[in-house]
């Protein structure tokens, strides 16, 4: 009999671990629907989503959809597949999403079936909240079982840092007003963000720069108080919000706006990477100290605390960034305390002031003095010239032929080069040139369309910088050369061109359309470009003889006044 009792104990251990390990793999299943909190009961109530505003939950998770028990506690099929995306309901980081109880794989003897939690109504799409919520995470595996990891938020861990950083820019960190609904943060507790000491006030242009900034922070700390929905708003930057103005002849932004919201999954990155910056402009401003560019992206580089997201990846992110800061508060990027690389040359009959220092451009041996990034009056000042007229060329291999034959010296000018499309710096300098030495300005570029735009943006300015046309553009600057007709003007060879590629052709033709091209002389000139059906370099009249630019083309161009502005 005793021998009869060992496998039938032996049978029922074999079915009760059968049954632990179908226990575990349906836990195992429904893990990513288990509430943080161990040990919360099967069939608990459903916690009510806190509202809109309190403290984030860093890497929230999409829920699975949701099962109903079955015949003999099993799982039946799921009562609703994931929300599409968009629908979800629950809000990125503001709203966690509510946990879900951990469905029982086999409930306790004589206990009911526990309710199904509850969610948008069979059939029914879930209603969509006013916050955009994260994009759903797809279910690519069968019987409604998702086999691909759960996303985080996209915005976990955003929130705190532009908190942080619009309560150091408005100096609120301390204050009983900044942040109620749990989103404030110290800067040191954001990574990347240092607590400065006070200061005293800012006087001139960093005081009234450092205010623009303060407002933008406040105004965006009174919407996380009031909707927990904040949002900046600036002038659109796109083609569709740019005009030309024929009457003062330069390109303009429009008054078209768009608004940059934090809880929208396109903008919250770009959303946070201003205040980031902003913040980053704010220390240099109370610190009186410059930078490049570059140097801000380094500075505003770093980890998102709780994440592996970094707040910046290249540089091609930030600079944008700081563009449309200096839209957003009306500020020029050297009044952010911001500087791009030194980018083309000058020398001639002028002496400056560069901070402080008296420079004599006629005195700069073979190298000529570099155009620095930031050329506004508090940094550069016009001590005399002798100059008659001022000569912009667009490539620096003319402008050392120019330099090397004394041009300047013999023809008492100024001589620039602009190194290719004109740096902000160079094309403000010579908008103050224009404007305070009253001089009147040649530009000297190859003759192709890439030339033609060249000038173009010296003269009218730029669509991506249409805003700061009226500091920027010189509207009286005169276009030398090289013309099309010059070909047979100066008899050059066939050595001298370069046939037009289709895109050259394609260029020409849309600069036909340009309202600042529209006149007779400027029409003909491109019609000219394109029955040549080649192009011109400066260089190539090198073929005539190595000082034929200076010695004959350009005196000749300014004694015969053949000129187009």
């Amino acid at each position: 009999m005793g021998a009869k009792k060992t496998p039938k104990k032996g049978a029922k251990a074999l079915a009760k671990g059968a049954v632990r390990r179908v226990e575990t793999a349906k836990a195992t299943a429904n893990r990513a629907d288990a509430p943080r909190k161990r040990g919360a009961a099967a069939g608990a109530p459903v916690q009510p989503a806190p509202k809109a505003g309190k403290a984030p939950a860093a890497k929230v998770r999409a829920p699975k959809a949701a099962r109903t028990p079955g015949k003999n506690g099993k799982a039946s099929a799921p009562v609703q597949a994931a929300p599409k995306a968009g629908k979800a309901p629950a809000a990125a980081t503001v709203a966690p999403a509510v946990a879900r109880p951990k469905a029982s794989s086999s409930p306790a003897k004589g206990a009911k079936a526990s309710a199904p939690v509850q969610g948008a109504p069979k059939g029914r799409k879930a209603p969509a909240p006013e916050v955009r919520a994260p994009e759903a995470a797809k279910n690519s595996g069968k019987k409604g079982k998702s086999d691909a990891p759960v996303q985080a938020a996209p915005n976990a861990g955003k929130v705190p840092v532009v908190a942080a950083a619009a309560q150091e820019i408005a100096g609120t960190a301390a204050k009983k007003g900044g942040a109620k609904r749990g989103v404030r943060a110290s800067a040191k507790e954001t990574p990347g963000l240092a607590a400065s000491a006070p200061r005293p006030p800012l006087e001139g242009i960093d005081g009234r720069t450092m205010g623009k900034l303060e407002k933008m922070a406040s105004a965006v700390l009174a919407q996380l108080d009031s909707t927990g929905q904040p949002f900046l708003t600036m002038r659109h930057r796109s083609l569709s919000n740019v005009a030309y103005n024929e009457r003062r002849g330069i390109i303009e932004l429009g008054t078209k706006t768009l608004s940059r919201e934090f809880f929208n999954i396109n903008m919250a990155k770009k959303f946070m990477q201003s205040f980031i910056v902003a913040n980053g402009v704010k220390t240099l401003l109370e610190e009186g100290k410059t930078i490049s560019i570059r140097q801000m992206f380094y500075m505003s580089k770093h980890t998102i605390k709780g994440t592996h997201e970094n707040t910046f990846e290249d540089q091609s992110e930030s600079d944008p960034i700081i563009e449309d800061l200096e839209v957003t508060v009306d500020a020029l990027r050297e009044e952010l305390h911001l500087f791009a690389n030194r980018r083309g040359l000058v020398v001639g009959r002028l002496v400056v002031n560069d901070a402080g220092d008296a420079i004599d451009l006629a005195r700069m041996g073979r190298g000529g003095w570099g155009i620095p990034s930031i050329c506004e009056k508090e940094h550069l000042a016009f001590v005399r010239t002798e100059a008659k007229f001022i000569l912009l060329v667009e490539k620096q291999a003319i402008f050392h032929r120019l330099n090397e034959d004394r041009f300047w010296e013999k023809h008492d000018c100024i001589l620039m080069t602009s190194e290719g499309q004109a740096a902000r710096g160079a094309r403000r300098l010579l908008q103050r040139m224009a404007t305070e030495l009253a001089l009147p300005i040649y530009v000297l570029v190859d003759n192709d369309p890439w030339g033609l735009y060249i000038y173009s943006v010296l003269k009218q300015g730029s669509i991506n910088l249409a805003f700061e046309s009226m500091r920027l553009a010189v509207p009286g600057v005169r276009f030398l050369g090289m013309s099309a007709f010059d070909y047979d003007k100066f008899k050059l060879t066939p050595a001298a061109t370069i046939k037009l590629t289709k895109e050259d052709i394609a260029r020409a033709e849309q600069m036909l359309a340009y309202p600042w091209f529209k006149h007779e002389r400027w029409q003909r000139e491109i019609a000219k470009l394109l029955s040549n059906g080649f192009k011109m370099e400066v260089d190539a009249l090198l073929t005539k003889s190595i000082s034929f630019v200076t010695e004959e083309y350009i005196p000749r161009k300014l004694r015969e006044r053949d000129w187009l502005a």
